[in-house]
């Protein structure tokens, strides 16, 4: 019963992290066009740079290192960084900027899509903690050149 809680939590629990954002976004007439336009801006640093440490550091998934078949059916390409975990991660962070609240409950729960992808044998742990830091560094460095121009 956990393995089928865990695979549908790996597939699918980063696109309640999205709708969360999205019902954030909507709710929040006053700030929605920052929040977009911040948004627009961060995420592809986020891509690029993901895109980039990527290729620095390649990590094949556990599946295809220990040689077994995981819980989720995964390409056995490059594991580093976890784009699930990458997209709830960035996304969490931005809403963090305007709303604590709602930014720790996306956080949790983009700590339980890394865990999951972990557990079903798709990701290291390595994976979900670079696409925490580099969801975090990057929206906090944009959140601090931002925070200049006032």
């Amino acid at each position: 019963m956990l393995n089928i809680f865990m695979i549908f939590l790996a597939k699918y629990l980063y696109l309640f992290v999205i709708f969360i954002a999205v019902l954030f976004v909507v709710k929040e007439k006053t700030r929605r066009m920052r929040i977009l336009i911040f948004s627009a801006v961060i995420l592809p640093f986020i891509f690029i740079i993901s895109q980039i440490t990527g290729k620095i550091y390649y990590n094949p998934g556990p599946f295809v290192v220990e040689r077994f078949i995981p819980l989720v059916a995964h390409g056995a390409n490059n594991g580093f960084p976890s784009d699930h975990s990458l997209i709830s991660f960035a996304l969490a962070s931005i809403i963090f900027l305007f709303n604590k609240k709602w930014g720790i409950v996306l956080f949790i729960l983009s700590f339980l899509v890394g865990y999951s992808r972990v557990y079903v044998g798709i990701h290291h742990p390595i994976d979900i903690l670079g696409s925490f830091l580099i969801s975090v560094i990057v929206t906090k460095i944009c959140a601090t050149i931002a925070s200049w121009k006032k």
